[in-house]
C-alpha cells in the first residue's frame, strides 16, 4: 500500500486562498464594500416593511407576527438599516419600542411607501378593471351600522357588488385599535376626543332627544329642563359607552341630581323598555324614527346636550385603498381630499 503524505504547503495555502476570497473583505479605510451595499439596498424594501411593522405594532414580537418571520429576523433588518442610514431610528425599551426624532421622519416617509407596495396588486387591479374584487372593512357601532351605513351600503353594493365588504361591530375604543393594527380601512361613528394620530371628518349630526311614554307626565309640559329629570330614573347605555358619560358630565356641569334606573345596550332595547314604562332616556336622534314618534313622546334637548356628530375616522398616513375612497365618495364627495388625514400621528396606544 502506497504510503500517504501529508498535504503540502502549497495545497494549505491555495485552501486558505480560495477561502479568503470568499470571504467579504473591508477596506483598509473601515467603509463598507460594494458588495455589501448592494445586498442591504437590495433588502431595502424588507428593512423598511419590517421598520413600518414594528413602530405599528409597538413590539419586535408583534412585527415578526405579522410578517411571518422570527423575531431575531425583524431585529437583523432594523440593525441593517439603521447602519446604512447612519442613524438611531428606535429607542428600544424593555417592553415597547419609540422612535428617534430620525426614526419619526422615516416612518412618515416609509409607511405609504409600504403601504402603497403591498396594495399594489390590488389597486392596480382595480384601475385596469374597475373594482369588480377586493375587500373593504369598515369599524362601525351598532347605531351607525344600524341607521346611517344602510342606505350607503345598498349603493356601493349595487356599484361594487364583487367587493367582498365587511362591517365591524365594534366600540369606539375597539374602532381605534383596529385602525392603529391595518385590521379596518376606515371607520365611522361619532367621536368626544380625538386622538392626535386619527383625523376624524363629521358629515351628520344629530340633537339628544328625550324619549318617554305617551302618558309620562313630562311629555305635556311646554319646556323640559334638566332639574325635571331628576326625580325619574334613566334608562342609559352602559358606563363604558361615551353616551353614558356624556350624560353623566351634563348632569354633574348642572349640579343636578340623576339617577340610572337601568343599564343596558342598544338603542332598539332602550326604546322598547321606555315603551313599556321602565323608565325615560335621552338617545342621539340618530336612532329616532317615525315609527318611535308614533309610540313615544319625543322631546329635543338640545337646549341641555350637544349634538352628536358623526363621520368618517381614519388613522393619519393611512394610505386608502381604492375600495375605501369609493365608499367615502359615496358619504361625500371629495371628503378626504384635504391632506390632514395623511399627515402621521404619534400612536395612542
Amino acid at each position: 500500500m502506497a504510503e500517504q503524505k501529508p498535504p503540502s504547503k502549497t495545497r494549505k495555502n491555495a485552501k486558505k486562498s480560495r477561502r479568503g476570497a470568499a470571504k467579504k473583505r473591508t477596506p483598509a479605510d473601515g467603509s463598507p464594500n460594494e458588495a455589501a451595499r448592494f445586498y442591504y439596498k437590495g433588502n431595502r424594501h424588507k428593512q423598511l416593511r419590517a421598520f413600518v411593522a414594528t413602530v405599528k405594532l409597538g413590539t419586535l414580537s408583534r412585527a415578526a407576527e405579522a410578517l411571518f418571520l422570527s423575531q431575531p429576523s425583524v431585529s437583523l433588518q432594523l440593525q441593517a438599516l439603521e447602519r446604512e442610514l447612519g442613524v438611531a431610528l428606535l429607542e428600544r425599551r424593555r417592553r415597547r419600542i419609540n422612535l428617534t426624532d430620525a426614526g419619526e421622519a422615516l416612518y412618515e416617509l416609509a409607511r405609504p411607501l409600504v403601504e402603497g407596495w403591498d396594495n399594489l396588486d390590488r389597486d392596480f387591479q382595480a384601475k385596469v378593471q374597475g373594482l369588480t374584487a377586493g375587500k373593504l372593512t369598515i369599524a362601525a357601532g351598532t347605531s351607525t351600522i344600524q341607521y346611517l351605513l344602510p342606505e350607503l351600503v345598498r349603493r356601493y353594493r349595487e356599484r361594487y357588488p364583487a367587493v367582498h365588504l365587511q362591517l365591524a361591530n365594534v366600540t369606539g375604543k375597539d374602532g381605534l385599535a383596529m385602525l392603529r393594527e391595518d385590521k379596518a380601512d376606515f371607520a365611522v361613528g361619532s367621536m368626544l376626543d380625538v386622538p392626535h394620530d386619527i383625523a376624524w371628518e363629521p358629515v351628520r349630526h344629530y340633537d339628544p332627544m328625550l324619549i318617554l311614554p305617551p302618558d309620562h307626565p313630562l311629555a305635556a309640559k311646554p319646556e323640559v329642563t334638566l332639574a325635571d329629570l331628576s326625580p325619574y330614573g334613566l334608562i342609559l347605555p352602559p358606563q363604558r359607552l361615551s353616551t353614558y358619560r356624556l350624560v353623566d358630565l351634563v348632569f354633574q356641569q348642572n349640579q343636578v341630581p340623576y339617577s340610572v334606573a337601568i343599564e343596558v345596550g342598544g338603542w332598539d332595547v332602550i326604546k322598547e323598555y321606555v315603551a313599556m314604562g321602565m323608565g325615560i332616556s335621552i338617545v342621539t336622534g340618530i336612532c329616532i324614527t317615525d315609527a318611535d314618534r308614533a309610540r313615544l313622546a319625543v322631546r329635543n334637548m338640545s337646549r341641555w346636550f350637544p349634538q352628536r356628530s358623526y363621520g368618517v375616522v381614519v388613522r393619519k398616513g393611512k394610505f386608502l385603498s381604492a375600495e375605501a375612497r369609493a365608499f367615502i365618495d359615496l358619504v361625500r364627495p371629495g371628503l378626504l381630499t384635504w391632506r390632514d388625514y395623511d399627515e402621521p400621528g404619534h400612536s395612542g396606544r
